[in-house]
This record gives structure tokens, C-alpha cells and sequence, in this order.
């Protein structure tokens, strides 16, 4: 093993029993009904380029009153006081509900086949609005199913250019892009040890100094 990693996989012996029982909560969300799904995209069309506490401070908020369900569109911007541009995503989750809202009640589970996260990845791409490659990996992760799927943000993106895992950070990533630095931190993924959905979680508790989501 190359020197260099020797510091990543201290961390990891450290924090990995944390880091496991975080999986295991995400993994519940597959018993859990299609609300707290849904309320887990909703965190995720919150977090781009704003703090994740802040993005959940702001759902269990909006959980409390069901206002993601039947609130208005002022009543959601009131709840997103401490989430960047707060207009924009007002309308992405009324988008959301519109979109997976039947007959008064959210339907989104059975857009998820287990058999084929990167497809299910792409139809949520395609189909909500404030999303992109990264928000739903996140999104997916989070609800337990994230083993074969990168989530790009600066941290990983920062500590995958420490690792030489890529030459630069891109100012944007395409869709080609995205792809292909997903495939770099699989092969990374292989070579240290610690699957894919667990360096998301230890790169963020090395930079943050503890597990969140």
C-alpha cells in the first residue's frame, strides 16, 4: 500500500464503526414510507453550495407542519431563510411535489429499481427539477443505496486530487466528466479498501470532524 494512504486508512480504522452505523440508518429508509423518501430528495435539492445542517435544519422544519406537502410557495420560502438562492429552490420543491404527488398522497418509491441504480440515477436527473448527477447520488446514498455511485462535491473532489486520484479539480463538470472521475474513484475505492459509499462519509468526517449525510 503506498505510503500516501497511510493516513486515509488511519482515519478510517477510526471512524469506520461511526461511519457503518450511519449506513445502517440509511439503509432503513428502505422500510420507511414514501414521505421520508421524498423529504430525503427534498434535503438533497436544498444542499448545492449551502451547508447540509442548514439543509436538514430546514426539512425537519417543514416536516413538522407537512408544508412540503401543502404549503404554499411563501410559506416554503419563509422555511429557507438559511439555504442560498432560496427563490430557485422554492420551485424545485414544488416541482418535486407536483411531480410525485398522486391522488393527495407522494408516490416516489417505485421510481427506484435495485437492480439499476445508474439508470434510476438518470431518470431522476431527467425528471427533477434542481437536480444533476451529484444531487441524486446523494440522494440515492442516502436512502441506502450508494456502493456504485460517487457523490462529487468539493470534498470528495478536494481529497481525490490529495490522493492523485485526479490531475485538477474542474470549475464544472460535464456529464463525461462526471462519469469519468466516477470511474477513477471506484478503481481508488478498490485499491484502499473502503467501498464507495463509506469514502463519502470519511472524507466528509475528516474535513467537518464528524458523520452526517
Amino acid at each position: 500500500m503506498p505510503e500516501k494512504y497511510k493516513d486515509i486508512l488511519k482515519s478510517y480504522s477510526s471512524l469506520k464503526m461511526k461511519i457503518l452505523s450511519r449506513l445502517k440508518e440509511f439503509s432503513l429508509f428502505l422500510t420507511k414510507n414514501d414521505d421520508a423518501v421524498f423529504e430525503e430528495l427534498c434535503f438533497c435539492i436544498l444542499t448545492p453550495q449551502s451547508k447540509a445542517v442548514y439543509a436538514d435544519m430546514a426539512i425537519k422544519s417543514m416536516h413538522e407542519k407537512q408544508i412540503l406537502y401543502k404549503g404554499s410557495e411563501a410559506i416554503i420560502r419563509k422555511h429557507l431563510q438559511k439555504v442560498r438562492f432560496p427563490n430557485n429552490k422554492t420551485k424545485y420543491l414544488l416541482h418535486a411535489r407536483q411531480r410525485f404527488m398522486k391522488n393527495g398522497k407522494i408516490k416516489i418509491k417505485d421510481i427506484i429499481d435495485p437492480t439499476d441504480i445508474h439508470a434510476t440515477r438518470e431518470e431522476i436527473v431527467r425528471n427533477v427539477k434542481g437536480i444533476g448527477l451529484k444531487e441524486a447520488s446523494h440522494f440515492l446514498r442516502n436512502i441506502g443505496y450508494g456502493k456504485n455511485i460517487a457523490i462529487l462535491d468539493v470534498h470528495i473532489l478536494n481529497n481525490l486530487k490529495k490522493y492523485d486520484v485526479i490531475a485538477s479539480i474542474p470549475k464544472t463538470i460535464s456529464r463525461k466528466q462526471y462519469y469519468d472521475i466516477e470511474k477513477k474513484m471506484k478503481s481508488f475505492s478498490l485499491d484502499i479498501g473502503i467501498p464507495m459509499d463509506q469514502i463519502d462519509l470519511l472524507f466528509w468526517a475528516i474535513q467537518t470532524g464528524h458523520v452526517f449525510k
